[in-house]
């Protein structure tokens, strides 16, 4: 069975920093783009960073740019985000998730591109 298990979420001060971390079962995805994503409630789904299968290449929206950094290890089957600088707007259900377009030497942006994702893990950031 496929899984993607997120971990490392949490309640924070604004200001504070939080690791997010995705471990990967059932199969390897160490061929495959990774993404982070996240959902607000009342919101959509919205694609945070991602990363090819090399890690030599990744993307960010604007609002997380400078503060948050996705990377991955592929010997680990892990995917990691590290958020810094947090603030209230971050507050989501963060969710880990593999695009299926493998060795992609471009970092995949797209919801609908993605296939298999986690369960979520909560942020919660205070002002």
């Amino acid at each position: 069975q496929v899984q993607l298990v997120e971990s490392g979420g949490g309640l924070v001060q604004a200001g504070g920093s939080l690791r997010l971390s995705c471990a990967a079962s059932g199969r390897t995805f160490r061929r495959n783009p990774m993404g982070w994503f996240r959902q607000a409630p009342g919101k959509e789904r919205e694609f945070v960073a991602g990363i090819i299968w090399s890690g030599y290449s990744t993307y960010y929206v604007d609002p997380v740019k400078g503060r948050f950094t996705i990377s991955r290890d592929n010997a680990k089957n892990m995917v990691y985000l590290q958020m810094n600088s947090l603030k209230p707007e971050d507050t989501a259900v963060y969710y880990c998730a593999a695009s299926r377009h493998i060795l992609s030497a471009v970092v995949v942006t797209t919801l609908d591109e993605y296939d298999y994702w986690g369960q979520g893990t909560q942020v919660t950031v205070s002002s």
